[in-house]
């Protein structure tokens, strides 16, 4: 008879389970009790992601209305009226408009609709150095307070990148947890201090960093 530990180590499979394997010194028993803790952390971390998500791009969404509407008399900022986007940024809201107005769940467009599909990516991105002078020092550093920009991208950056590990199940328990979380609350205390508060009130990763297993 298969032992069961065995068939899990299968399922996961070698080259996945073997990472955990590794990390717990060889002991199968403590590569599974990684290998669940993982998964449990990840979930508290998304959910935080997920609120720090929502919040950053509503926000910049906000002033960017705001900015456009002042300076260009338009206030569909993701239009780009002032043909200020990269290639790459142009090709994501053509993509995110294409989303949102075509296939089986198509509506009508809006901006709020619009924003919801443009990906962490594409907000992590409006902060960094191409758009120092035709973006941050006009509109986005008013966004955030006392930061300079390359502070604050670097944290976004690291965010990303765990978000994206996370949506694609890969382990995070060699990250520096309790860094990253630390930087997504400096991010929201950044924005408004009552966002910062409102999540770290009902988040769980603290107490999921005290119960990693030895």
């Amino acid at each position: 008879m298969t032992h069961p530990m065995a068939e899990i180590a299968a399922g996961l499979s070698v080259e996945r389970f073997g990472a955990y394997r590794v990390a717990a010194g060889g002991h199968d028993a403590d590569a599974l009790a990684l290998y669940e803790w993982n998964a449990t952390i990840s979930a508290a971390l998304w959910t935080d992601l997920a609120h720090c998500e929502v919040l950053v791009r509503n926000r910049l969404h906000e002033q960017l209305t705001a900015w456009s509407t002042q300076v260009y008399g338009e206030s569909v900022w993701y239009r780009d009226p002032g043909r200020i986007f990269t290639a790459q940024h142009a090709s994501d809201v053509a993509e995110a408009r294409r989303r949102a107005t075509t296939g089986s769940r198509a509506k009508p467009e809006t901006p709020g609709r619009i924003v919801a599909e443009l990906n962490f990516g594409f907000w992590r991105y409006l902060v960094a150095s191409q758009y120092e002078r035709t973006l941050w020092l006009p509109v986005l550093r008013y966004t955030f307070r006392n930061v300079h920009r390359r502070h604050l991208h670097g944290c976004l950056a690291r965010l990303h990148n765990v978000r994206n590990r996370i949506a694609h199940h890969e382990p995070i328990h060699y990250e520096n947890l309790g860094r990253l979380h630390g930087d997504l609350l400096k991010v929201l205390g950044w924005i408004n201090p009552t966002y910062r508060q409102w999540v770290q009130q009902q988040s769980t990763v603290t107490d999921q960093l005290a119960a990693r297993p030895a």
